[in-house]
């Protein structure tokens, strides 16, 4: 089994921009980065197949040994699929942001930047539901 160098530096390659445009704050760099990076296990999935064989239709007259192993091909092909329902539903929300905000930034909310400067205690409020609004009885005692 030998693997050819050049596709293992293309796939690491591959990851290597993928993680890169993960990390940005646009989501169209998400969306291309999850895409490189569903590309780059794809590839991986085919490197770690080893040599090609013969298609796997029986043959009596053909060793077992000599055919190609089909359960990697079928894992890419789902793979693709994968990748495709992602990216579709992340071209969805890309679309969405674009046409309320006119733009596809990611934003710090209050919430980003409290958690950003340190723990912050916020308090639980508790409240008791009113008896007129719920079918379910209230209580004071838990039960036993």
């Amino acid at each position: 089994m030998t693997v050819s160098l050049v596709l293992v530096i293309v796939m690491s390659a591959l990851y290597a921009c993928a993680v890169y445009l993960l990390l940005e704050r646009s989501l169209t760099r998400v969306l291309l980065g999850f895409l490189l990076a569903g590309n780059a296990t794809n590839l991986l999935i085919i490197i770690m197949v080893g040599e090609a064989g013969l298609a796997p239709i029986f043959d009596p007259a053909i060793a077992p040994e000599e055919y190609t192993d089909p359960l990697p091909q079928a894992l890419v092909l789902t793979a693709i699929v994968i990748t495709f329902a992602v990216s579709s539903f992340l071209l969805a929300l890309i679309y969405r942001s674009w046409r309320l905000a006119n733009a596809d930034d990611v934003s710090d909310d209050a919430d980003d930047v409290a958690l950003r400067g340190g723990a912050v205690l916020i308090e639980a409020e508790e409240t008791a539901p009113e008896a007129s609004t719920t079918d379910f009885p209230h209580e004071t005692e838990p039960q036993r």
